[in-house]
C-alpha cells in the first residue's frame, strides 16, 4: 500500500475507486465498505483509495478536544488498511480552514483535482464540506458534472452489523474488551515504550513492564486486570496487564503495567504491543501487600485459563 502524506500524491492511482472518512478502528462496519471498494475496483480495473483526515476532525472542531479518544493511531490505521488490501491511503491535513470548504470546493479540489476519482463509495450517513452540507443526494445530482460515479452503502447493510466507532469506545471504557473484539473483528491493542518503574511487583514475585503510551489521544481501556497477548519484536507472550492508580499502594498516577509470563529479560526502552483478550476484574483496594500478592495469584490463574482458550 502506498501512503500519501499531507495529501501529496506521489504516484497517481490508476482509475481510482475512492472512499473517505476517519475510519477510526477499521471495524467490521468499515470493512464492509472496504470490501465493496475492492469489488468495484476489480470490475473497472482500478485501484482502491482510502481518503482519511488527520488529525481527526473532532480534535480540530470540538470545544472539548480532550474528551475524544481514538481507537487507532495513524500508523495503526495505515497497517490495518494495508492488511485489508487497500492500494492507496491518502492523508489529508484537517484544519479549520479546510473545514470551511464548500461541498463543491471539496469535491473539485480533493476528489477531482488531486485524485482523479472515477468511482466514489460512501457510507449511508456520510457528509462533507462546510457544516456537513454535502451528502449522497448532492453527489448523485452532480455526478455527471463531476465525471465520476457514486455509490452509497445502504443503511440496512451497515445497521444490520450494529457496529460503530462510538459503540467500540463505550465498550472499552467499561472494560468490555471481548465485546470490542466482536465489533472490531480482532483484539484491541495498545503500543508503548517500556519505562522504569518502582519495581514493587518484582518484590512480590510479579515483575511488571511499565508501558508508556505516547499517543495522548489513544483510548486506554477501563481500569483493572486483563489477560493479554504481548508482542515484543515479533515474539508473542502471554501475560496479565494492570491499568489503574494502584490504590493498595496509595498511588497517585495511572499506570499501565504488564506481567509477562515466563519472561525475565531486560526490555527497558523497547516497544511492546499488547492485545486485550479479556477483562478479569476491576481495580480494587486491598489490605496490604500480602492480600495484594494473594489476589495477583488468583489473577494469574484466571489469565492463564483465558490464554489457554485463546492460544
Amino acid at each position: 500500500m502506498k501512503i500519501h502524506h499531507q495529501g501529496q500524491i506521489q504516484v497517481p492511482p490508476q482509475r481510482p475507486v475512492v472512499t473517505s472518512g476517519p475510519f477510526d478502528g477499521v471495524h467490521i462496519g468499515h470493512q464492509k465498505i472496504l470490501n465493496r471498494l475492492q469489488e468495484l475496483a476489480k470490475e473497472v480495473g482500478g485501484e482502491t483509495v482510502v481518503l482519511t483526515f488527520w488529525p481527526h476532525p473532532r480534535l480540530v472542531l470540538k470545544d472539548d478536544k480532550s474528551s475524544l479518544k481514538l481507537l487507532n493511531t495513524f500508523d495503526e490505521k495505515a497497517h490495518l488498511l494495508e492488511q485489508a488490501g487497500i492500494d492507496h491511503l491518502v492523508q489529508i491535513p484537517f484544519t479549520e480552514e479546510f473545514s470551511q470548504l464548500s461541498p463543491e470546493e471539496y469535491v473539485q479540489r480533493i476528489l477531482i483535482d488531486q485524485l482523479g476519482t472515477k468511482f466514489l463509495v460512501i457510507g449511508y450517513d456520510h457528509r462533507f464540506g462546510r457544516n456537513r452540507e454535502g451528502d449522497f443526494d448532492y453527489l448523485k445530482q452532480n455526478a455527471t458534472d463531476f465525471g465520476f460515479q457514486v455509490e452509497e452503502i445502504p443503511r440496512q447493510d451497515i445497521d444490520d452489523i450494529g457496529v460503530s466507532s462510538t459503540k467500540i469506545r463505550e465498550s472499552l471504557e467499561t472494560g468490555s474488551v471481548a465485546l470490542a473484539h466482536s465489533y472490531l473483528g480482532r483484539y484491541y491493542q495498545i503500543s508503548g515504550t517500556v519505562v522504569d518503574g518502582d519495581k514493587i511487583g518484582r518484590g512480590l514475585g510479579f515483575p511488571t513492564a511499565n508501558v508508556s503510551v505516547e499517543e495522548k489521544y489513544k483510548l486506554i481501556p477501563a481500569d483493572g486486570i486483563y489477560a493479554v497477548h504481548v508482542f515484543l519484536e515479533e515474539q508473542r507472550f502471554g501475560g496479565m496487564l494492570y491499568i489503574g492508580n494502584r490504590p493498595t499502594l496509595a498511588g497517585k498516577t495511572k499506570t499501565i503495567e504488564v506481567n509477562i509470563f515466563d519472561f525475565d529479560q531486560d526490555i527497558y526502552g523497547q516497544k511492546l504491543t499488547v492485545l486485550f483478550l479479556e477483562h478479569i476484574r476491576g481495580d480494587m483496594t486491598l489490605d496490604g501487600l500480602p492480600a495484594l500478592t494473594a489476589q495477583l495469584e488468583k489473577d494469574r490463574t484466571n489469565a492463564l485459563a483465558i490464554l489457554r482458550n485463546n492460544s
